[in-house]
């Protein structure tokens, strides 16, 4: 009778550290799955919301007397709550429905010009005067990343016309426009005589411009909006985006490919050709934008997938080598979480092509805006590349530049009614 009582003690210890267990598994995996999913989602009219995931997971309808999440119409919005193996409530998430939506995808390589609004700060450096050393512009306050807009009420375009305005006060008080972030305000400078140069000096590097080459990513019918870069144009001192004042997107081929390395990321060398192929509309952090200067051919034409469309697998990425003809080369691409990645590098990729890699060594400097597809749709835009392994790099959702193209349109329809 003991050993029997003994027995079931045990059996009883034993299911509950068992389902003690499972509890802990399902609580890791309720916690992950909130880190790696988004909480607004977009579907295409007429198609029901689903998750890829390795995980079975179900979508039901919050609040809603329809059954069928596949009925729906642009423009409807409604929230699903989300269940493990359908039986575990774990999150509820908005979704929008969407007309399906068609870019030329590209695959080009572009140049970029752009000017800053103002002057950017991005370094400092101390004046010698005749009593010793001095920094006026930070003793104002003025910091690298500062854009100079103004000084005395005259604007600032260039590097000469803050020279000129700085030499000319021959060190009396000026009132310095500042922009930081999206703050502006004035700062009190007063320029100091270098006992070396023998000009007024106020202690600062500038910049007003800045060029580069990148990859075209697409062109949108629906909005007239090209984009490309993957990223936005950043300062390569300060690293922060640039504030753009006017820029061109304009033409360009590839004269050159550096192969990459493990602590040397290789580049594609390219020239400018001068067409304009727009104006950029906007820097941010997803690329760069610009409303087409001409009718953009709409060859190519490929779906945007959804974010919860892309899984872990094969893709592709169209990207120009030589011959300014776009091919399309062979890699993997896995889904990062949004919340820990950030906003840009939402999926990483690896190069799997032995051509690709033979002349490259996988993603290098040029390629940025390169589009990835995986089933026949556009997923993303290679963002970095990964110094220590060039074969692997990032790219951002394709749908989120869309989103951002058709938002510029939205803005100028506004502005124009």
């Amino acid at each position: 009778m003991g050993d029997k009582i003994k027995m079931g003690k045990t059996v009883t210890k034993a299911l509950f550290f068992i389902s003690l267990l499972i509890c802990l598994a399902l609580f890791i995996i309720m916690l992950i799955l909130n880190i790696s999913i988004s909480k607004t989602y977009k579907v295409n009219k007429g198609e029901a919301f689903t998750l890829n995931s390795k995980i079975p997971i179900t979508a039901n309808l919050v609040k809603s007397d329809r059954v069928d999440t596949a009925i729906n119409t642009a423009g409807e919005k409604y929230e699903v709550s989300l269940k493990i193996f359908g039986l575990i409530p774990f999150s509820t998430v908005n979704v929008e429905v969407v007309d399906k939506t068609y870019v030329s995808v590209l695959g080009q390589p572009f140049g970029m010009r752009v000017y800053t609004e103002g002057v950017l700060v991005i370094d400092t450096a101390d004046i010698r005067t005749n009593k010793g050393r001095v920094n006026p512009a930070e003793n104002a306050g003025i910091k690298i990343g500062d854009y100079i807009l103004s000084v005395d009420n005259s604007v600032i375009t260039c590097n000469e016309d803050l020279s000129y305005l700085v030499e000319k006060s021959k060190g009396s008080k000026m009132t310095f426009k500042i922009k930081r972030g999206d703050k502006v305000f004035t700062k009190t400078v007063y320029p100091a005589l270098s006992s070396t140069e023998g000009e007024y000096r106020i202690g600062i590097w500038v910049r007003d411009s800045s060029a580069g080459i990148g990859t075209l990513t697409f062109y949108s019918p629906a909005s007239g909006i090209v984009c490309g870069l993957g990223h936005g144009l950043n300062d390569s001192d300060t690293g922060k985006l640039l504030s753009v004042e006017t820029g061109q997107m304009v033409s360009a081929e590839i004269v050159s490919v550096k192969k990459g390395k493990s602590g040397t990321p290789g580049e594609l060398g390219g020239r400018f050709t001068n067409e304009t192929i727009a104006d950029i509309t906007l820097n941010a952090k997803n690329g760069v934008y610009g409303k087409a200067a001409y009718d953009i051919p709409s060859v190519n034409l490929t779906q945007v997938a959804m974010n919860q469309e892309i899984v872990d697998g094969p893709a592709q990425i169209l990207c120009t080598l030589q011959d300014d003809v776009p091919k399309l080369y062979s890699c993997t691409v896995k889904r990062h979480s949004e919340s820990v990645f950030g906003g840009i590098q939402n999926l990483s990729v690896k190069i799997t092509d032995s051509e690709l890699l033979e002349n490259t060594g996988g993603i290098v400097q040029g390629m940025s805006g390169s589009p990835v597809l995986q089933n026949g749709k556009l997923i993303g835009a290679i963002t970095h590349v990964l110094v220590d392994d060039p074969t692997t790099g990032y790219a951002v959702f394709a749908e989120s530049m869309l989103d951002t193209a058709l938002e510029i349109n939205k803005t100028k329809l506004k502005a124009a009614g």
